[in-house]
């Protein structure tokens, strides 16, 4: 077409910036709810009809705010029991690079948990069909549909209601997105700033296992129960 175009035996070629005439798709963020909201939400999970293994791999992702496959597919030897830390080797990270969890107080008691249930398998959370595979990374996601939160809450904005809470509690931003294993998109600043501000994520994990857990008891929200929405 364009050497026809070239060589005049065409005034122009149809399709050139024929993309212009389609308006560009609209950025979602993913549905999640506002911190406000969690205690609702773990009221509804804590009734759900969900195994005990389902539940314990949604809270080990809303302690540890990983991605949702991170989460699931854990390995007991990521675990150093005497770090109280979770390390994720870069292979398994979506910004391929190594990832250390502070783990709070709540997170080792659900690995106390799973010592039992995974017996002794080489994942924390193993597959009820496949014991010697994982759990699927969409587990915690279906279980969230199976609740009637689908459209209103995915797995992966449980990332979005800590990231919110540590932000408006006043943590320190850097800390926050390293938690989240953010890259900077700054190249210049990522290149001087190799930080993975793990001291200062230790007592900010904490909090957020505090907070959770004061949601889980309904000890935030003081105006009254409100209906889970979706938060754009």
């Amino acid at each position: 077409m364009i050497y026809a175009q070239n060589t005049g035996l065409i005034d122009a070629v149809p399709s050139v910036n024929i993309g212009k005439a389609f308006e560009k798709p609209q950025k979602k963020n993913m549905p999640s709810i506002r911190p406000d909201q969690l205690p609702q939400l773990m009221q509804t999970m804590r009734t759900a009809s969900i195994s005990l293994s389902t539940r314990c791999l949604f809270m080990w992702q809303l302690l540890t705010i990983t991605r949702p496959a991170e989460a699931a597919e854990a390995r007991w030897d990521e675990i150093d029991f005497d770090a109280n830390e979770w390390k994720i080797p870069a292979a398994r990270m979506k910004m391929n690079r190594d990832h250390t969890v502070p783990l709070s107080n709540e997170a080792l008691s659900i690995l106390e948990m799973m010592k039992s249930l995974s017996g002794g398998r080489e994942f924390i959370f193993p597959s009820r069909i496949k014991p010697t595979q994982p759990m699927n990374s969409q587990t915690v996601n279906a279980a969230l549909k199976r609740a009637g939160l689908g459209g209103v809450l995915v797995s992966h904005g449980l990332r979005s209601i800590a990231s919110t809470a540590l932000n408006e509690e006043g943590f320190l931003p850097d800390a926050i997105e390293a938690a989240l294993a953010h890259v900077d998109k700054n190249e210049v600043r990522r290149a001087y700033n190799r930080s993975d501000y793990l001291e200062q994520r230790r007592p900010m994990m904490q909090w957020w296992a505090d907070f959770v857990g004061k949601a889980d008891s309904g000890g935030i929200v003081e105006n009254g129960k409100r209906e889970l929405k979706l938060v754009s």
